[in-house]
């Protein structure tokens, strides 16, 4: 069982906020030491294309949730957390299965849902990403790998491409979770979550 219920301040973020990319670049470093600028990327880039992917097989994403939540050794931490600094998705935690808080079917609607809802392209994702860069550069955030990585994230964002947790942060925080849009959150599933 989870012996920690984290509830994460979701705020409206929007562009005439002051600094929110600094808020949430600040917030990643906070909560998760270990992230490297890759960890930065992927929680950005969740924030505007969510899941990613549309899933149209409904059989496999059922056979490897159930296959992640056997294979888990610590249920303990987030319930659930938003992505970058809009928090136009969250990520939900599998922690909130193990905890009897929802199911593994509530969670597998919710994420089903997300992955396929209509996603307009964003064609100014590189443009974003430099402008993240150009954030952690100006305010001197400490990012671990930030020199290391730049160039291959550039890239990446040049092509849209979404990228895998890092090494360092998977071997520290065993994440595990599925991404939901943020309204399929609020009004399904955060209610059952907040209700412990």
């Amino acid at each position: 069982m989870a012996s920690v219920s984290i509830i994460v301040c979701f705020r409206a973020c929007d562009r005439d906020e002051p600094l929110p990319i600094r808020s949430a670049i600040e917030r990643q470093m906070k909560t998760y030491p270990k992230s490297t600028l890759q960890d930065v990327y992927k929680s950005f880039y969740q924030d505007r294309f969510g899941p990613g992917h549309m899933i149209s097989d409904t059989t496999s994403a059922r056979q490897y949730l159930t296959k992640e939540l056997s294979e888990m050794t610590d249920v303990s931490g987030f319930y659930y957390e938003q992505t970058g600094s809009e928090g136009r998705f969250v990520r939900v935690y599998l922690s909130a299965i193990a905890d009897s808080l929802i199911t593994q079917e509530q969670l597998l609607d919710a994420f089903i849902r997300s992955a396929n809802m209509n996603q307009t392209p964003v064609v100014e994702w590189e443009t974003e990403w430099r402008q993240i860069v150009d954030m952690i550069t100006k305010f001197n955030i400490e990012v671990n790998d930030f020199d290391a990585d730049t160039a291959l994230l550039f890239e990446a964002s040049r092509n849209r491409q979404a990228i895998h947790h890092s090494r360092a942060y998977n071997a520290e925080y065993h994440p595990h979770y599925r991404i939901v849009e943020r309204s399929i959150f609020e009004n399904e599933l955060k209610p059952l979550i907040d209700k412990k």
